[in-house]
């Protein structure tokens, strides 16, 4: 993919960075950075419009969402009046934007090429992650004091509440089932849910630590990945039993984990400032090394199709808030 001279620098950044296990750290090559503009606070998350390459970033200091153009390098426009937006998700078969809102509970509505406001959906409290599953054509949310909800995107209307013990972080759905996997912190567990009846069916425990906030579903190894905060670390539970089959360290105040299938890796970003890379060899999970970022950038979004890592790193007193392009490598 092209990406235009506007972005500001072309840098190998991995080899500058430490290791672990003797093991080489230029497993992300910075590719680009596309300035946000004048956005200042913390960045939330993130979404993509493959159809049109538009990359979508919560801009929850600013009340805003940045539209970034990816093949022009640049941003595009940026939404406004917003109200703490976290949660941003892109659903196709309708061509709708979903704008979550921390302060006023509610999901914006944007639609097509000039993302005309076309609608808003009151949750009520705290609406945070967005999944959008495309087998089932439903939106869901995560929000208030401990609830999923479900969406339908032709009527733009919620259809039904999910109930849980606590707020939901981040959730993942099961491509190969009717079940979400729910990082529900404040009961200090991940809640196994049955999306079809609509209920929790199970609870996994990890007791030797507490905050876990992201999570990744890899549908090869059959496993949940779990990052915790206090302490840090990764866990990896078995998908059918909730096992924990790998525990491992991590770097500092995790908020975004994915997993590069083609590689059989997994990156982890932390507001330490570092992206940590890990790889599944076999049964085990290595940590193979991290590349730095900046203090405070904890949000990021992998996107197979384009093979590439978005980093939305905030305003500092050098730089302004901008999306960092990694390239995994080799």
């Amino acid at each position: 993919m092209k990406w235009i001279a506007i972005l500001i620098v072309v840098a190998i950044i991995g080899s500058s960075s430490g290791s672990w296990a003797g093991e080489p750290t230029s497993f992300l090559s910075l590719e680009a950075k596309i300035p946000l503009g004048q956005v200042s606070g913390r960045i939330d998350h993130l979404a993509i419009d493959l159809h049109r390459k538009r990359l979508f970033v919560a801009e929850l200091g600013n009340d805003s969402v940045g539209v970034v153009d990816l093949g022009a390098g640049k941003t595009e426009r940026t939404l406004t009046g917003l109200r703490e937006p976290q949660g941003v998700g892109y659903e196709p078969t309708t061509d709708t934007l979903y704008v979550a809102n921390a302060a006023d509970g509610s999901v914006r509505l944007f639609e097509g090429q000039e993302l005309k406001a076309v609608g808003r959906i009151d949750l009520g409290d705290d609406a945070d992650n967005v999944r959008i599953d495309p087998r089932g054509k439903r939106v869901f949310i995560g929000y208030g004091k401990g609830a999923l909800a479900i969406l339908d995107p032709t009527s733009r209307a919620k259809v039904r509440d999910i109930p849980l013990p606590g707020h939901p972080e981040s959730f993942q759905l099961d491509p190969e089932s009717d079940r979400a996997f729910v990082n529900v912190p404040d009961a200090q567990q991940v809640a196994v849910v049955n999306l079809f009846a609509g209920r929790q069916t199970a609870t996994w425990h990890f007791p030797q630590a507490r905050a876990n906030f992201p999570m990744a579903f890899d549908v090869v190894s059959r496993q949940v990945f779990v990052a915790y905060r206090r302490p840090a670390k990764l866990v990896a539970f078995n998908v059918d039993d909730g096992r924990i089959e790998s525990t491992l360290d991590l770097c500092d105040d995790a908020d975004d984990l994915f997993v590069d299938q083609r590689r059989n890796r997994l990156y982890v970003t932390c507001g330490e400032g570092v992206v940590d890379i890990f790889e599944r060899r076999g049964g085990e999970i290595v940590r193979l090394g991290h590349v730095p970022t900046s203090s405070g950038t904890r949000t990021s979004l992998f996107v197979p199709e384009l093979d590439r890592l978005f980093v939305a790193v905030r305003a500092t007193f050098r730089e302004p808030a901008a999306i960092w392009v990694f390239r995994p490598t080799p």
